[in-house]
């Protein structure tokens, strides 16, 4: 009887000692951060559109273990408190809304399949942020899996140069030469290369000098050659609007700073399409102003969401249908909408897919409980220093979204980041995060180490 019972006594003693290993939360959430950024078929050719997440036997593999792997480690790695403060109300009550808008998809069964890769990216993201132990442990996962991403991409345009870059053989031929590295396109790399910038950003200013540096001048390189130059501007103006204020102790000043600029911006480009004076003022003065031929898109778009301005068209059920495969197209429009992936502002294809409620209710969830949080962050150096990581991603994706359009776009790793943003701006909120070693305040309170997991879960809701 004891052959029997002691095994299985001994394989239990080595699981829980598997699990209280403080290395195993930081390998399982770099592995995640990876795999989420390089995806499961990285180098595809092509590079014009979207790659086939729902239909690829490997993807959905792959990001089924993803999520199969988030959820065990939810339940065992991390603090019950802390998975129970991931979603704010705002954020749940978006997901409710694309939900809804995949039950009034054309294809409802295969909007489903596709919104699932959205779900698990989702859960898994979460999972990244609930699980390290400490920022210490935080910041190996942003070194690690950044390092990775960006040493990938830069082999790549070595060994699979047709790959890693845009050619003349593409679909957009235009683009030939951009670098994309391991991404479906130059306009997902540009901004995924951004993001990394900002955790090199982050990492330096947490002490860890080179492997900072490292990682922000190696993705800003990358990013410059992707051709993206609103990518390249956006970068220097999120650093600025964030960190500026607060070396001066006037952090509110960033939060409004980030309405202010998120509202020029959409006067910028939404404005003169659909507020007639500035419009026609536009038109006179600067009639090139049309951010690549966007603007005619984007009027088209305006005039189908009034046609459905409550439900919109459901999810994944507008571009690239049958619906808009069989329009005519004028001679005289700059883009062909029959061809289009997507409409080019996130903005919009959110009120497409759910109808100008769910536009509400995304700009509640991704533009003001966010920025809300960021302005009840504690002033201890871990959380401010996280905080102004997580702002300066929100910033940017959603001023890119402006010319992007990326957001519940499955397993986009853009898309993603907005979350990685949104959840992180949350959690940094709620919990003081620790270092495992003391590190120098500069004007802020350094927390205690605690030795829970996550952002300093376990501590006191702040």
């Amino acid at each position: 009887m004891s052959s029997t019972v002691s095994p299985r006594r001994t394989d239990l003693s080595a699981f829980s000692s598997l699990l209280a290993s403080p290395r195993l939360p930081t390998i399982v959430a770099t592995v995640l951060l990876a795999a989420l950024m390089i995806s499961f078929t990285p180098f595809e050719p092509g590079g014009g559109g979207e790659p086939d997440t729902g239909g690829n036997i490997v993807n959905q593999l792959g990001y089924g273990s993803l999520g199969a792997v988030s959820l065990l480690s939810l339940a065992f790695l991390a603090t019950p408190r802390v998975v129970s403060a991931l979603f704010s109300f705002s954020f749940l009550l978006m997901i409710g809304f694309a939900l809804l808008s995949v039950a009034d998809a054309t294809y409802p069964p295969a909007a489903m399949r596709a919104f699932s890769f959205t779900l698990i990216g989702i859960l898994v993201v979460a999972t990244v942020l609930a699980i390290p132990r400490d920022a210490d442990a935080f910041s190996t996962v942003l070194t690690v899996a950044g390092l990775t991403v960006v040493a990938i991409c830069y082999i790549g345009l070595v060994l699979f140069p047709n790959e890693a870059m845009h050619t003349a053989a593409s679909m957009e031929p235009q683009h030939a030469g951009l670098w994309r590295g391991v991404f479906s396109h130059k306009n997902v790399a540009g901004p995924v290369m951004a993001c990394l910038s900002f955790c090199g950003l982050y990492l330096f200013r947490r002490g860890r000098k080179w492997p900072g540096a490292i990682l922000f001048v190696s993705a800003f390189i990358f990013m410059a050659n992707t051709g993206s130059k609103t990518t390249a501007g956006l970068v220097p103006v999120a650093m600025i609007v964030v960190a500026l204020p607060g070396l001066f102790g006037m952090r509110p000043v960033a939060a409004a700073l980030f309405w202010m600029v998120v509202a020029g911006t959409a006067v910028a480009t939404l404005g003169i399409v659909f507020i007639d004076p500035l419009k026609q003022f536009v038109t006179w003065n600067f009639p090139e102003m049309t951010y690549t031929g966007r603007t005619t898109l984007w009027d088209f778009a305006g005039e189908m969401i009034m046609k459905r301005p409550w439900v919109g068209y459901g999810y994944d059920s507008f571009w690239g249908t049958p619906f808009l495969e069989s329009m005519s197209q004028p001679f005289d429009r700059d883009w062909d909408i029959r061809t289009i992936v997507h409409g080019h502002n996130g903005y919009l294809d959110i009120a497409l897919q759910m109808g100008l409620p769910g536009l509400a209710v995304a700009v509640w969830a991704f533009l003001v409980t966010p920025v809300v949080d960021y302005m009840r962050i504690p002033r201890y150096r871990e959380n401010v220093l996280l905080g102004d990581l997580f702002m300066m991603i929100l910033l940017f994706t959603t001023l890119n979204a402006f010319l992007e359009s990326f957001f519940f776009r499955r397993a986009d790793p853009v898309w993603l980041l907005v979350v990685f943003a949104v959840i992180g701006l949350r959690l940094a909120a709620r919990f003081p995060a620790v270092a495992t070693r003391p590190q120098a305040t500069d004007g802020t309170v350094q927390s205690r180490a605690t030795g829970q997991p996550a952002l300093g879960a376990g501590a006191n809701r702040r």
